[in-house]
């Protein structure tokens, strides 16, 4: 099968075994998506060598279950050991010994097949489009700052960047009727927020506010994100830190402390609370998706995946 790799030698479509995996669903993959984790992975975040990708909607082609086999699913992305307190509690996004798809030990989803445990998988209702299920998972992740921050409507909040992930949290946080504003550096990104009513800014604009927000979310994807939300945050606000990339952030420890504030990290998210809000329809999407490839032109789709003012680029194989 056809599978986008990052090797040491770079990133490629290559050709590879099928995997195989007897106790794992084989999964079709109909649609994936790709997003900035996959470019720092590419540029060399979490080590990691071999397939990428974590978005993905497909077919069960083989299961030791047979009666998914046709049945359309998304997979939550994090397979646990199976023994320890976090997978017996059914979460096992923390699981040490798990292994993350197209992040850590695990194959990804760029390619024409994957494997994931039965667990993992979800149905995906008939009313939502392949073009939407490959957003729950990241939708999922901004839907997961409701897991670690409670919100109300007295609840300031600003999210720093307008990009793929921003704009998920923007919607998901909105949902919540907490004061919002997202703050960004591409007009044409923060348009997208506008027309969905939701309050926007510039970069400059935002620092003039002062500290002016109780949570403030940053997923910019740089390190310039984390020091623009601390000028942001009153004393005692909430910091939730939804960025990976490639690289290190200055943080000064002496302002966190004399201030108090709260840091929160914030990853993956239960899959079912995104099914449900695209089943009703609450998120728009169709404005993020910017271009679609097939796979066999991976690399170059990852490559434009990383042009300013590129959103949501798909993969068909």
């Amino acid at each position: 099968m056809l599978a986008l790799r990052v090797e040491k030698d770079g990133v490629a479509v290559r050709e590879v075994d099928t995997p195989n995996l007897p106790d794992e669903a084989l999964v079709r993959v109909l649609v994936s998506g790709i997003c900035n984790t996959d470019l720092e992975i590419a540029r060399g975040y979490a080590g990691f060598t071999g397939t990428i990708g974590h978005e993905f909607v497909g077919v069960v082609a083989q299961s030791q279950d047979r009666s998914l086999i046709g049945t359309r699913v998304v997979g939550e992305i994090n397979a646990g050991c199976g023994k320890c307190e976090w997978c017996n509690a059914g979460d096992s996004r923390h699981c040490a010994e798990r292994t993350v798809l197209g992040i850590v030990g695990r194959d990804g989803a760029h390619a024409e097949y994957l494997q994931l445990p039965l667990q993992n998988l979800l149905m995906v209702p008939e009313r939502i489009p392949d073009e939407h299920a490959v957003f729950i998972e990241p939708l999922a992740a901004a839907c997961a700052i409701r897991e670690r921050v409670d919100f109300s409507g007295e609840t300031r909040t600003a999210v720093i960047g307008d990009g793929k992930l921003g704009l998920l949290c923007a919607q998901a946080i909105a949902l919540t009727g907490a004061p919002l504003l997202l703050i960004g550096k591409h007009e044409e990104k923060l348009r997208i927020a506008a027309r969905l009513g939701i309050e926007t800014s510039t970069v400059a604009d935002a620092e003039k506010r002062g500290r002016d927000f109780d949570v403030v979310v940053e997923a910019s994807g740089a390190a310039s994100g984390f020091t623009l939300a601390r000028k942001l945050l009153r004393p005692r606000g909430t910091l939730v830190l939804k960025s990976t990339f490639h690289g290190n952030s200055e943080i000064d420890a002496a302002q966190i402390v004399v201030d108090e504030l709260s840091i929160v990290g914030s990853r993956c998210g239960r899959f079912a609370p995104a099914i449900d809000l695209l089943k009703k329809g609450a998120i728009e999407l169709d404005s993020l998706i910017s271009e679609e490839y097939p796979l066999s032109e991976g690399a170059f789709a990852l490559q434009r995946a990383s042009q300013k003012g590129i959103l949501k680029v798909l993969l068909r194989p």
